[in-house]
């Protein structure tokens, strides 16, 4: 019983957050921690939204048919007040999450599908193909990252569409942007294993060039992208709000989603009506930031030189660290330094 308990407890600590969550020690930890609470609010007020919103993203008016009001401030039964058009804005920002969350794990998936495909061709194969995509690769790299959303987002619906249309021109929008980062980071890995030895020994037993790709250099060739996807995440999220700032998001009666709401809310600002753009803003930059340092935590975490001087200066102890900042004892010619 204890030696299961032991091996489900190595188990547990072999998970990745963990891993790095034991691994981290002081500044490194506290981002790490911190990180994880504001993302783990973001993801429980995204998959919770139906129960913990007091009202629905398009709703105005209450159990009793009286409208909410536009630009009520806060109160008992609206907290944060209300919008310009009439919305309770708590519920706004809590749906908005789902919002954000639903774009995002579209945009990362397809362009992790698509970015390790065209990383692994273009990596293993070589040849006029490697150069094709790498030409291709970098001339969507040089574009502006939110004017090439923009473009896209206005190809593919004329930038404004219902829920899930919505939803799926925004994300291509991010896709497209993030393809060539996957593509840089796969490819440049791909043409690392492709020499070593147990690549050469698969061909030489006669293995099939799909089997190669996908069984032994593919599974090699994605250590980075966990690092990757956090940071990305996130710039998805910024990219989003950007869109629907700009008037190329999903219609508010559709879905709620912060970049519009504070479109919105500009005009309030002037009135000194505060309460409409602060609470959207606040949860943009609180759900960017808790994501961006779970992405910087483990991008320092997987450096292992890093991590030896972290654990080095978490190990000293208080006579080594006076022993560090003595001058050392060396002879040099007859002399003491």
């Amino acid at each position: 019983m204890a030696q299961r308990r032991l091996i489900d407890r190595s188990r547990l600590e072999r998970l990745p957050v963990i891993h790095q969550l034991r691994q981290s020690v002081g500044l490194q930890r506290g981002m790490l921690v911190a990180g994880l609470v504001l993302t783990g609010i973001f993801l429980l007020c995204a998959l919770l939204a139906p129960w913990i919103a007091p009202y629905s993203y398009s709703q105005l008016s209450g159990a009793d048919g009286a409208n909410f009001g536009a630009q009520q401030p806060p109160s008992a039964a609206h907290p944060l007040g209300t919008t310009v058009g009439g919305y309770d804005v708590l519920s706004r920002v809590i749906w908005g999450a789902q919002t954000a969350l639903m774009v995002v794990v579209v945009a990362i998936a397809m362009s992790v599908v698509l970015g390790i495909v065209l990383g692994l061709v273009s990596g293993y194969l070589g040849g006029w193909v490697d150069r094709v995509l790498v030409v291709v690769a970098d001339a969507i790299y040089a574009f502006p990252t939110l004017l090439l959303a923009i473009v896209v987002a206005i190809a593919i619906n004329n930038g404004q569409s219902g829920l899930w249309p919505g939803i799926m021109a925004a994300a291509a929008s991010i896709t497209v942007v993030f393809i060539p980062q996957y593509f840089r980071v796969v490819r440049a890995e791909v043409v690392r294993v492709k020499s070593e030895a147990f690549v050469e020994s698969a061909r030489v037993i006669g293995a099939s060039t799909p089997r190669i790709m996908f069984r032994h250099v593919l599974r090699n060739s994605t250590r980075t992208l966990p690092l990757i996807v956090t940071l990305n995440a996130s710039e998805a999220i910024a990219t989003l709000a950007a869109l629907g700032f700009l008037g190329f998001g999903i219609q508010p009666t559709v879905a709620a989603e912060w970049g519009f709401d504070l479109n919105k809310s500009i005009s309030d600002v002037a009135a000194g009506i505060w309460w409409t753009a602060i609470p959207p803003g606040i949860a943009i930059v609180l759900t960017v930031l808790g994501i961006t340092l779970i992405g910087e935590s483990l991008n320092d975490l997987a450096d292992p030189r890093l991590r030896a001087r972290r654990r080095s200066k978490a190990s000293q102890t208080p006579a080594d660290a006076v022993a560090a900042h003595q001058p050392t004892a060396q002879e040099f010619m007859g002399e003491v330094q």
